[in-house]
């Protein structure tokens, strides 16, 4: 769909016999006026489209990747958490289940061999190409994952990437005192959940590594004392004193890597501003009921994402004025010849 309305655009510029490349040459050439963003502006036109979700750890970058997915067909989800990359530690890891998926089509989630190394580039290749093949399928990509570094290195330094694909940034952002009340909470649920038993599948009593593959996620190594204590016999209290420690460290870290990554996030927003639109969904987290929570979600982050997406897929209007600014505002033999291109 997304594809055939850029063929669209290319059919109406050549019934219209106006070429902007021709354009931004001739101004360039002709109308030293006219600044690089201008001229970048029109670049972007010609490129697909992606949409990039951001926002700290736990503030719903899925859940409004699966929504925006739902509302604007077909789209497909790329995931860009580093953790959630590989196979197992559903819990641990918060991935997304099955049913919340809502049968939108994810990729790079779970795919990778827990025991294995998933660098920078090859987050950078593997999205490169989910992103292609999903606009191969007329359908809408959607990059959405707390790793800023697999997002920096993807959209600023992949050539492959950056030269073809057009983004719009969605930064679902959370005060961090709320976030980090709710990341706690989070611990404790994904605890009752079963992240215990979960964990000490990976747990290898004379391997104290975890910069491996899946075991350097938060919640796997905070509890290696625990697991050796429990395999030694220990008694109750010592486990118990030590499980404990590890759900504190758990919260801890959680907190600290939210606070990390909301400083790269503003980092990000100076160097995209235009294209990176601010979601403020605190105010859904301070909500005492799930219906409050989900209404405060559809006012506050879900609608308004709807209308800035829509906007940036589907709004031509601005192009078309933009374009004829600078034809008009362009020395008249500039503007007679890119007109009769």
């Amino acid at each position: 769909m997304f594809g055939q309305l850029g063929r669209l655009g290319e059919e109406r510029k050549g019934m219209n016999m106006v070429s902007v490349s021709a354009v931004c040459k001739a101004v360039g050439s002709f109308n030293p006026g006219v600044t690089m963003e201008t001229l970048s502006f029109f670049r972007q036109r010609n490129k697909e489209k992606v949409v990039v979700i951001v926002g700290a750890t736990g503030t719903g970058k899925s859940k409004l990747s699966i929504d925006l997915a739902t509302h604007f067909p077909p789209a497909e989800i790329v995931n860009s958490d580093k953790m959630q990359v590989y196979e197992g530690l559903d819990i641990t890891t918060n991935k997304v289940t099955e049913e919340e998926c809502r049968g939108v089509p994810h990729h790079l989630l779970g795919t990778v061999q827990s025991n294995m190394d998933f660098s920078v580039n090859d987050f950078c290749h593997h999205a490169t190409l989910a992103v292609g093949s999903i606009l191969k399928r007329d359908g809408l990509p959607i990059i959405a994952g707390g790793s800023n570094s697999f997002l920096d290195a993807l959209v600023n330094h992949y050539p492959d990437f950056r030269l073809r694909y057009h983004c719009l940034f969605l930064w679902v952002d959370v005060s961090l005192p709320v976030l980090h009340s709710s990341l706690s909470a989070r611990v404790d649920r994904m605890i009752r959940a079963g992240q215990v038993d979960e964990v000490r599948q990976f747990f290898q009593y004379h391997n104290d590594d975890y910069t491996v593959g899946i075991r350097k996620a938060i919640g796997v190594p905070e509890f290696h004392s625990f697991f050796q204590a429990e395999a030694d016999g220990a008694d109750e209290r010592t486990k118990d004193k030590l499980l404990q420690a590890a759900i504190a460290s758990i919260k801890i870290n959680n907190c600290n890597l939210a606070t990390r990554q909301r400083h790269k996030i503003h980092r990000l927003h100076a160097i995209f501003k235009r294209n990176m639109h601010r979601l403020d969904a605190t105010d859904v987290f301070l909500r005492s009921t799930p219906q409050e929570a989900e209404q405060a979600w559809e006012d506050h982050v879900l609608s308004k994402s709807r209308r800035i997406l829509h906007n940036f897929l589907y709004d031509d209007t601005h192009v078309d004025v933009a374009l004829a600014s600078v034809i008009a505002s362009s020395s008249p033999p500039m503007a007679a010849a890119a007109a009769t291109r």
